[in-house]
């Protein structure tokens, strides 16, 4: 396979194409027509297009999908805990319907920051969809309730009563509506990305548009309380399939020391530091991320 261009055009007229599943409505991009299959997730309030400088230079020698997780981007956003639960498992299970109905086949599973938790859980439930991993600045999900207990007792207090205050639903909505700003959405990702050129207005506005649906605040609000779950360490030493990993190492949410002591699983083939890159490495450098899962897909095919 040869990769003909290290740096994809960013993509913004690939199609958002729809999917049923369980009922809702839920949105995908797609690009490739021959060659294996690879299926990316997103991570916490991002979407599909947060993959569309990888979508068109993958596509040139595989089928390349990108998911709407459930909640986001273009997908319904039902009620919490009345339509629908926001766990892993559910979205472990979309992912794996996904390859079913959609794909048609296994696939390699990309995904970053929750995005990463996703399919792990697929594979872990699901491992004939699965034929490989690669995980990108993987959440390490430090509020979780395990883990509160390393945090320091003012964080440890304060989690359990951020959390409660946003299950007041009036409190929960204005948190949500101030987040939900093009200034606060491009500061947060000034922090996230050590690029700072690669924070456009496009992008901006590419997360931000999802913010306006009915049901976003309660998705936002239902997974900020969601403090159970998964661990990266509890699925990694029962992943049926290999794994690599990526990480930026000037991520500032998710620290690098702590993601390579995920190396140390045995199922983790290679770990990959990305110097100068933060919590979005395939985002904010897809001629560093591109070849590297391409040729970790033709070695694996």
């Amino acid at each position: 396979m040869n990769l003909s261009s290290s740096i994809a055009p960013i993509g913004t007229d690939i199609e958002t194409k729809t999917w049923i599943w369980q009922g809702f409505p839920i949105g995908y991009k797609v690009q490739g027509e021959q060659g294996p299959a690879i299926v990316m997730v997103h991570g916490f309030g991002a979407s599909s297009g947060h993959w569309r400088k990888n979508l068109p230079v993958l596509g040139e020698n595989c089928r390349c999908y990108a998911l709407d997780l459930i909640g986001f981007g273009a997908s319904a956003k039902p009620n919490p805990g009345i339509e629908i639960e926001y766990t892993f498992e559910t979205w472990g299970q979309q992912v794996a319907d996904f390859c079913r109905e959609v794909v048609g086949t296994p696939a390699f599973l990309v995904g970053n920051s929750i995005g990463c938790i996703v399919v792990m859980q697929t594979a872990v439930n699901y491992p004939d969809l699965a034929l490989g991993v690669a995980i990108l600045n993987c959440s390490l999900r430090l509020f979780h309730d395990r883990k509160r207990v390393e945090l320091s007792w003012y964080r440890s207090m304060g989690v359990p009563i951020v959390q409660r205050l946003l299950g007041i639903k009036w409190v929960g909505q204005l948190f949500f509506s101030q987040l939900a700003k093009p200034k606060v959405v491009r500061k947060i990702l000034l922090q996230a990305y050590q690029r700072k050129e690669e924070v456009t207005d496009e992008l901006v506005n590419m997360l931000m548009a999802p913010a306006a649906d009915a049901g976003a605040a309660d998705v936002f609000i239902a997974f900020t309380r969601y403090s159970q779950g998964p661990l990266a360490e509890d699925l990694l030493p029962i992943l049926p399939c290999r794994a690599i990993i990526l990480w930026g190492i000037q991520d500032p949410w998710e620290p690098i020391e702590l993601g390579r002591e995920l190396a140390n699983f045995t199922q983790v083939e290679k770990f990959i530091p990305l110097e100068g890159l933060g919590h979005c490495p395939q985002d904010e450098a897809p001629e560093i991320v591109n070849p590297i899962l391409l040729d970790w897909v033709v070695d694996y095919s």
